[in-house]
């Protein structure tokens, strides 16, 4: 593996798709869409966002229930590709078909099946193009790779957000003659999402290649379903990865409840309009994007490990600041330069995980990851509307994300650097 020759066309290729399918959580799940469903289509602001997280959450946890499963069987049928592409056009299907969501209440549930199915196949497609990697990238390259797709992800996002924005939300004449009285400017994003998703992902399925087949279809479900009953079995056998997995659950968990409720405290604490939350978001994702980059050298030369423990110590540092400030500009400086360590976080997560899965149950392995991304994302969000409603406050609520950081740095240093 070491001194195998990098296809580079495979893994441009691999990372455009990063490019592709973050269109999907950057203006569908964060900032277009999901406003759209609880300004526009929900009876209130209130029950939308309750009813938009109840669909979210079901859909992470079909991921956590699945991923591993099919990721097992993935392993023992060799190829990656087909899974990838069936979640890929799924995903990309649902998300154009956000079309037919009215601006109507009868449309709460149809919006809700839609947006909930096509996240479920994004996710579920991370997990097929996450263990992709470390077969394509030659080993002490998997950080870089692993970093500059990321990094593309986060710019491709905000491009098809920036695309959105010009064209059709914030101009009185959206493009194609769109007619804003039945919200056909908001409306279009899905048809946007999916069809940006299938063209920049078409180079990945074109030229990255792929593990032979290497059994028939049923022998690799049989042999997966047992395959993942012996991992549960002998799962300390694999102490190494399951010490990481449960670091990365709880530093996560920190990381979803900064961005799921960043945007609440700024409006609330420090008086953030709609159109200042619109623009500290592309500012932080900017940040994270250069992040994920620079640090790409930094995770192979020092390692994955040290480069989350630099990472998620500088979120909290910084997460600290945030919550002795008062004033509205240092909430800029502080927010946009805490976004530069949030790339890298993520990014160098998926190194350790490349670097610690065994070569053959890469996929499976990649299915626990994104199992422990999942499985007690309530926890972050439930704890702070706790200590918020303790302490009456919304400092400390957001104080509770610390925990999640400090926990999290402290059973990540009992990970080795090596499975």
């Amino acid at each position: 593996m070491a001194h195998k020759e990098e296809d580079k066309r495979s893994l441009v290729s691999w990372c455009l798709y990063d490019w592709a399918n973050s269109a999907f959580p950057t203006v569908i799940t964060t900032f277009v869409f999901a406003a759209y469903f609880t300004k526009g289509v929900a009876t209130s602001e209130v029950s939308g966002t309750a009813q938009w997280g109840w669909a979210m959450s079901l859909s992470a946890l079909g991921v956590a229930l699945t991923g591993p499963v099919l990721g097992a069987v993935a392993d023992h049928s060799g190829r990656r590709k087909p899974w990838l592409f069936s979640f890929t056009l799924l995903s990309a299907l649902a998300a154009a078909s956000l079309w037919t969501v009215q601006a109507d209440a009868r449309f709460i549930v149809q919006a809700l099946i839609l947006v909930g199915l096509a996240n479920f196949a994004f996710e579920m497609g991370m997990v097929f193009y996450n263990a992709m990697l470390p077969d394509l990238a030659v080993a002490g390259r998997v950080g870089r790779w692993s970093g500059w797709g990321w990094g593309l992800g986060y710019f491709g996002g905000l491009t098809c957000l920036a695309v959105t924005l010009v064209g059709f939300v914030q101009t009185d004449t959206p493009w194609f003659g769109l007619d804003k009285s039945t919200s056909e400017h908001l409306r279009i994003t899905g048809p946007l999402v999916g069809l940006w998703v299938m063209i920049f992902a078409l180079p990945l399925f074109m030229w990255t290649v792929d593990k032979p087949s290497s059994t028939t279809p049923g022998a690799a479900i049989s042999k997966g379903l047992e395959t993942l009953v012996q991992t549960f079995k002998n799962i300390r056998h694999h102490r190494t990865v399951v010490r990481f997995l449960i670091a990365r659950m709880i530093y996560t968990d920190g990381l979803n409840t900064l961005f799921a409720f960043g945007g609440i405290y700024a409006a609330g604490s420090f008086g953030f309009s709609f159109e200042d939350l619109i623009l500290f978001g592309i500012a932080i994702n900017v940040t994270a994007g250069l992040g994920a980059v620079a640090f790409a050298w930094v995770d192979d030369r020092i390692g994955p490990k040290r480069t989350i423990v630099i990472a998620v110590s500088a979120l909290t540092v910084l997460g600290g600041l945030l919550l002795i400030i008062n004033s509205q500009q240092m909430f800029w400086i502080i927010g946009s330069a805490l976004g530069i360590f949030v790339g890298p976080a993520q990014s160098a997560s998926r190194s350790l995980m490349a670097k610690l899965a065994p070569q053959q149950m890469r996929t499976e392995m990649f299915g626990l990851y994104a199992l422990s991304g999942k499985a007690t994302a309530f926890l972050g969000p439930a704890l702070l509307a706790m200590m918020t409603t303790a302490f009456n406050s919304q400092r400390a609520g957001m104080a509770s994300i610390l925990i999640f950081f400090i926990v999290g740095l402290v059973l990540l240093f009992r990970v080795p650097e090596s499975a």
